[in-house]
């Protein structure tokens, strides 16, 4: 029975260990959180959304607390757990004021005298989250979800035990009985699936692949946000400068472990060396240290083989004619840590160019022209986001209606906003999360008409 285990990325010392739970636990749960979610829908939604907001204040009271756990467990710097915190409160604020009007009934004019649609739960949804951003992606799934008056039951990854813990007690202490944690293993989560009413899962492809295949084996509705291998265009009329940097940005941030960060810079000739020398000069500049010390700007990766797949890409790249511009070289001593690493001429013959790589590590690919940027930009499995960089927003518009991904960012990095849907197209997956889409996804759209 596999364990959960914590490992202190910075210093690669095990931390904390639990125990799976045994076969007849998760029945268990389940039927305490099928009596939960009969009480919690039939709750109107302003009540709802008052006792979420209870779990906004939980967060904010444990906030250093919760952030201090992810910083031990994942590695990220502690700025950067307090901002996926402060995120996670206001996503919270933002369902509890959007959801109650969302989910009023609709009445739609039809032949009969009254008609329409009511948006109703699903019943207990399963979330299969990763370890990346334990706190945000877990809240991302299940707040609109949960204010549908739909249960929520997550298996989290087996690395971040600690700070699920902590989480959990927030949602106690909230007065939420309509969350609980699965400690599970891989082989259960068949069974979860089985006994629930639908199923998220957020991480990779290969896995989303095969939870996918379950959930259609059981006639179960799923939702996955898969990889990414966001393109990065810089046309010839771009703000070179600030593009750079903002590429540095978006790449490098919580190590490289973000699978919407961009990840191939694509440059066409006019402005590739320029882009280039101030990109690598950029990512030079970010230092590599433990997570707690404020001036650390380059966390390490999260787990050892995750640091040595990385690395293995690295290798391949180089083998198959691309340069290492910046960094490449496994560092010695403690911790998990990988140098901020450019590399450039990639080409389809690198494991790069069509695969994901989590970890901070960036590929240049050299455009012909702007419409072999395009090209390039979609010449991959993925199709989660993309950055578009021109002084001609005009024709940039024109340029993202060609580009196959989920969402289109001109003269910015791509992100997510509370307000707009998230999600992918092609080995990205499928379904939306955020805005009201987000919250329409576990609902039964059921129609009603009247002679």
């Amino acid at each position: 029975m596999t364990a959960f285990t914590s490992c202190n990325p910075a210093t690669g010392e095990v931390v904390f260990t639990r125990a799976a739970w045994a076969q007849d636990q998760l029945s268990t749960c389940l039927a305490g959180l099928q009596h939960a979610r009969t009480d919690w829908a039939r709750l109107d939604t302003e009540e709802r959304a008052a006792r979420m907001m209870r779990l906004a204040d939980q967060l904010m009271k444990h906030r250093e607390a919760l952030a201090d756990l992810v910083t031990l467990e994942v590695g990220k710097r502690t700025a950067e757990c307090l901002a996926e915190i402060d995120k996670s409160e206001k996503l919270i604020r933002y369902y509890a004021s959007l959801a109650p009007s969302l989910l009023q009934p609709l009445m739609i004019p039809t032949h009969g005298s009254r008609s329409g649609v009511a948006f109703e739960p699903l019943g207990t949804v399963l979330a299969i989250m990763p370890w990346n951003y334990p706190i945000w992606q877990v809240l991302r799934f299940a707040v609109p979800a949960l204010m549908a008056g739909n249960a929520c039951l997550v298996k989290p990854a087996p690395v971040v035990p600690q700070c699920t813990q902590l989480l959990l007690e927030c949602v106690r202490a909230a007065g939420l009985a309509v969350l609980d944690i699965a400690w599970i293993d891989h082989d259960q989560v068949e069974d979860a699936i089985r006994q629930t009413d639908a199923m998220a899962f957020t991480g990779s492809t290969s896995t989303g692949r095969h939870l996918a295949a379950l959930a259609g084996r059981h006639l179960k509705k799923s939702v996955l946000e898969l990889g990414g291998s966001n393109p990065f265009i810089v046309l010839a009329d771009a703000d070179v400068d600030a593009a750079a940097r903002e590429a540095v940005h978006s790449r490098f941030r919580d190590a490289g472990q973000s699978c919407n960060a961009a990840k191939r810079m694509i440059v066409v000739p006019e402005v590739a060396e320029h882009f280039i020398e101030v990109f690598v000069a950029e990512a030079a500049k970010l230092r590599p240290g433990a997570p707690t010390d404020p001036t650390t700007t380059l966390s390490p990766l999260t787990r050892s083989d995750l640091r040595a797949a990385l690395h293995a890409q690295v290798l391949d790249a180089v083998s198959a004619g691309a340069t290492v511009r910046l960094g490449g070289e496994m560092p010695s001593g403690p911790g998990f840590f990988y140098p901020a690493t450019v590399l450039d001429h990639v080409n389809p013959r690198c494991r790069v160019y069509r695969e994901e790589v989590f970890g901070p590590v960036a590929s240049i690919l050299r455009a012909s022209d702007e419409q072999d940027a395009i090209r390039l930009a979609n010449d991959t499995p993925f199709g989660l986001g993309a950055s578009i960089y021109s002084g001609d927003t005009q024709r940039a518009w024109e340029l993202a209606r060609q580009i196959q991904a989920g969402s289109v960012y001109i003269n910015r990095h791509t992100s997510s906003d509370l307000r707009l849907p998230f999600g992918g197209v092609k080995d990205s997956g499928y379904g939306r999360e955020l805005s009201e889409f987000g919250l329409y996804e576990f609902v039964n759209v059921k129609t009603y008409w009247q002679k």
